[in-house]
């Protein structure tokens, strides 16, 4: 492995995205290479302050992006072309879903054509201005709603006659200040949404300036121990660094230090720790060093343990 491919894995391996033999080679050339050894110091410097860089996007902006993901998911779960029933009687419809099947691998592309086509048509439908024109937000206030399918009724609900499935999710937007009680108690439980990632972990960036309040520096403890999402447990971890003195943030610390399968994760338990050194540190450092199989980690443990005065070995 030469320096210019070690550069470019360094920040998978600073987030242990690497295959156990990449990992290998590449701590084996951070061993014999000081540049490289240098250029990963420099990767987790620069990870750290982008980390710290607080960004504020607006509300009506994650309305929107979370809007468009939720209409791509209901697309991929279900595409609109698989679900098109052909009528009894003949017209286009009938004809339309008899020629795909011949197409074979061209019928998929061909479906995104048509509803990309149908797409267009709609936006010319629901321009301002246009004749006929219309908006389901005018139809369901405050409601979010994506169209699912698209198929002719039932042969008994007579000729013409069309189904349109909605989904729909009701907006409410609430707003106040993170020392609120309605409010921390919603960020409290955002901060544990099982199914979306980006929502605990904004919960945690905002509440993590909040962590002299109980509830909220329980959370954070919570999260760093448990929450599968590594960006979540390093956003949890820089919210308890100013308490990295007391004896429960520092017993959580060594666990994670210990256990968690992220060495990102790790470092920073390593420097949360070694930020209120002492002496009951000593013996949990040196068990790391014996067992810890990332270079990058070992190598901060020695460090610290060498500025503690005290031998990277067990005797």
């Amino acid at each position: 492995m030469n320096c210019e491919s070690v550069t470019k894995l360094i920040p998978l391996y600073f987030y242990g995205e690497l295959p156990p033999d990449d990992e290998d080679s590449l701590e084996q050339h951070l061993d014999a290479c000081a540049a490289c050894a240098r250029q990963a110091e420099s990767q987790r410097a620069l990870s750290a302050a982008l980390d710290r860089r607080a960004t504020e996007p607006s509300a009506a902006l994650l309305a929107e992006c979370r809007h468009d993901l939720m209409r791509a998911i209901y697309r991929q779960e279900a595409p609109a072309m698989r679900r098109l029933q052909p009528p009894s009687r003949g017209g286009w419809n009938s004809g339309f879903a008899a020629w795909l099947p011949s197409l074979g691998a061209w019928r998929m592309p061909l479906g995104a054509s048509a509803l990309l086509a149908l797409g267009f048509v709609a936006a010319r439908l629901t321009a301002p201005g246009a004749a006929g024109s219309f908006s389901l937000a005018a139809l369901t206030p405050d409601v979010v709603s994506s169209i699912r399918s698209v198929q002719p009724a039932h042969e008994s609900a007579g000729a013409g006659e069309v189904q349109i499935v909605l989904d729909e999710t009701r907006r409410r937007v609430v707003s106040g200040r993170l020392n609120d009680s309605n409010i921390q108690r919603l960020m409290l439980a955002a901060a544990h949404d099982e199914n979306n990632p980006g929502v605990r972990w904004e919960s945690v960036d905002l509440l993590r300036s909040h962590s002299d309040s109980t509830p909220v520096r329980e959370l954070l403890l919570n999260r760093l121990a448990e929450d599968p999402n590594p960006g979540v447990r390093l956003k949890a971890l820089d919210g308890l660094k100013a308490y990295t003195g007391d004896p429960e943030v520092r017993k959580v610390l060594a666990r994670v230090l210990e256990d968690d399968d992220n060495p990102g994760v790790r470092i920073a338990a390593v420097d949360a720790l070694t930020a209120h050194a002492d002496d009951n540190m000593v013996g949990l450092l040196q068990g790391v060093v014996e067992k810890e199989n990332n270079t990058y980690v070992r190598r901060r443990c020695v460090k610290a343990l060498e500025d503690m005065n005290a031998s990277a070995g067990t005797f």
